[in-house]
């Protein structure tokens, strides 16, 4: 499979932008190369359109499959595994929002309550930003779980509605108590 300039820069770029996410250079190159494949592609296909070992090309597909941002296909008569990402968009914006949260958010979450309940540390100041970070992340996370019930076409509607919510929340002024005055 040879890939277009257009397949190959997406491709490229993708393998850039996953080192800055925190994921291998390669595995961003192989989800940019399913992503954008007409058709479900099995590892040799991969393999050759990317030119990468067959091992890399296994740990990579492993490792988007332990994400659950590819889906793994059978054909009739074809033995090979082949892979694709979801179509929907929408799906996968969510899939990496809970596996970010599963694999970030939550395990700091739990430090930091531990960390609470330890009791007095005679670091006050200390204490005091661990619980403001702490209620901070149950917040985001409160609205994340909320967020995540919505359907797709209610979350568009939402989000296209961001910047007018913004506006009628600064054209309240006093209105509105800030999360500062809630404590």
């Amino acid at each position: 499979m040879k890939l277009t300039p257009l397949q190959q820069e997406f491709v490229l770029h993708f393998g850039e932008m996953g080192s800055r996410w925190g994921i291998n250079r390669t595995v961003g190159q192989i989800y940019a190369l399913l992503f954008i494949a007409r058709e479900p592609l099995n590892a040799d296909a991969v393999t050759e359109a990317l030119g990468i070992s067959r091992s890399n090309t296994s740990m990579g597909l492993r490792e988007l499959q332990s994400w659950s941002l590819v889906r793994l296909r059978h054909y009739p008569g074809d033995r090979r595994d082949y892979f694709t990402t979801p179509e929907d968009l929408w799906e996968i914006v969510r899939i990496l929002v809970a596996e970010r949260k599963k694999r970030e958010i939550d395990p700091t979450l739990s430090k930091l309550r531990e960390l609470e309940m330890s009791g007095p540390a005679g670091d006050d100041y200390a204490e005091a930003r661990i619980a403001e970070l702490r209620e901070l992340i149950e917040m985001m996370t409160g609205f994340y779980a909320e967020m995540e019930k919505l359907e797709t076409e209610r979350l568009v509607r939402l989000m296209t509605m961001g910047q007018r919510i913004a506006g009628l929340i600064d054209r309240a002024g006093g209105a509105i108590p800030s999360l500062a005055k809630r404590k």
